[in-house]
């Protein structure tokens, strides 16, 4: 059967060979995930500046976005009453009257029809510096 053989000397330079698009890659991943959780925690913030009646400041103060794994977590850093104000605590409706405001959960949903857009922006800006 007749057939042939092919050769291929190759060269590597640039971005790729060097590895820094690689690393501009991972950066622009690490990057995207801490907007969309910095994203979040204002999502959070402003919610419950609407629905909290008698804000003392404290339970506010304590939201925040720390890493967790190889992504960010947004938490309230293990306040005591937080799962009473989320709605998942259980002197939760129907012990009382009150059910929770569901911020957390609420949030999520609106975040993640953002985090493409955000996505996008980021993008954008590591592509006019170079980056990638």
């Amino acid at each position: 059967m007749p057939g042939f053989d092919v050769r291929v000397n190759t060269s590597a330079s640039g971005p790729w060979a060097t590895g820094r698009a690689g690393r501009a890659l991972h950066d622009y991943a690490d990057d995207v995930e801490y907007q969309v959780a910095r994203e979040g925690e204002r999502m959070v913030q402003q919610r419950l500046r609407q629905v909290l009646r008698h804000p003392t400041g404290y339970y506010q103060s304590r939201i925040s976005v720390d890493r967790a794994g190889s992504g960010y977590k947004i938490h309230d850093g293990g306040v005591i009453y937080g799962p009473w104000l989320e709605g998942t605590g259980s002197r939760n409706s129907p012990v009382t009257r009150f059910p929770g405001y569901f911020t957390f959960r609420r949030t999520r949903p609106l975040l993640d029809r953002k985090a493409p857009q955000i996505a996008r922006d980021l993008l954008a800006r590591y592509r006019s510096r170079g980056l990638i």
